[in-house]
């Protein structure tokens, strides 16, 4: 207890008696603090802000401390984002892999729409991919730019590729159509496409431009792709079931492998896209 506290006389109007006593029992209850928590006397003196650099200085003080357990294992948030702008179109992509298949895409392309659906649903994706192009000529330069840039956000949220599966196989059936896809993320852009769509549109979609999507998605994100129709008469069905099995494939390349945490998922120790 502080001793002016105990002799009211000494309280003069000025209350300069009161605030001392305030201040040294604030000071009382610091050191106390202190003797339970090290790292207190050490936070008081940080001034906090947003700034990402004063995490690395809480980090530090805490193992110094030895008093606070700071976990570094957590996964790191893998989104890409890619904005392509040219004469022809404009697009804006985002993708995390992490995510729980919400999708909001608008291409001016209904059909391609669905398509980009069902790879968020069954690939477990959050994706967001919003165009306007030239579609009053035709679906073409839109239908390529999107994949481009899908391809380009894609390979900016695998990053360096350490830590994941890298390899994704998947089968689906949709009817009587069934289609099997290959996925490798190994940096090197390759397409095998074998199917033969039975017409040319669904809708007023050219099935022709289902191949080049594949082959401009390829090229950015720097994967090997194989697809394969094995069966199916039904041009709806065939491009909706390869849709949903590159989704499936890509979804297990791109999964963590727990036992390869930190290590680039080749013998070459890097995945280069050249």
């Amino acid at each position: 207890m502080c001793r002016e506290a105990s002799f009211p006389s000494l309280r003069n109007s000025g209350s300069a008696v009161e605030c001392k006593c305030i201040s040294r029992r604030i000071e009382e209850k610091q050191a106390r603090a202190a003797e339970f928590c090290p790292l207190y006397s050490s936070l008081r003196s940080i001034r906090v802000s947003s700034s990402s650099a004063t995490i690395p200085a809480l980090r530090s003080m805490a193992a110094s401390n030895g008093s606070v357990s700071v976990d570094d294992t957590a996964p790191p948030v893998r989104i890409g984002r890619e904005i392509r702008n040219t004469k022809e179109t404009k697009v804006d992509v985002s993708i995390g892999l992490d995510g729980t298949g919400n999708c909001d895409c608008d291409t001016g392309i209904p059909f391609l729409d669905h398509m980009l659906d069902q790879i968020a649903s069954h690939g477990l994706f959050d994706l967001s991919i919003k165009a306007v192009g030239d579609t009053h000529i035709d679906d073409h330069h839109t239908n390529e730019d999107v994949a481009l840039a899908f391809g380009t956000a894609l390979a900016r949220a695998i990053g360096n590729r350490s830590g994941i599966h890298r390899y994704g196989d998947f089968s689906v059936p949709l009817d009587e159509a069934l289609v099997h896809v290959v996925v490798d993320l190994c940096g090197r852009p390759c397409l095998r496409y074998t199917a033969t769509i039975p017409t040319q549109r669904v809708g007023q979609y050219d099935t022709q431009l289902v191949e080049h999507f594949f082959q401009s998605l390829c090229n950015t994100s720097g994967m090997t792709l194989h697809i394969r129709q094995l069966d199916g008469t039904n041009s709806h069905h065939i491009i909706e079931a390869m849709f949903k099995a590159f989704a499936r494939a890509l979804r297990q390349a791109c999964e963590p492998d727990p036992r390869r945490i930190g290590k680039v998922p080749s013998s070459k120790g890097v995945l280069s896209r050249m």
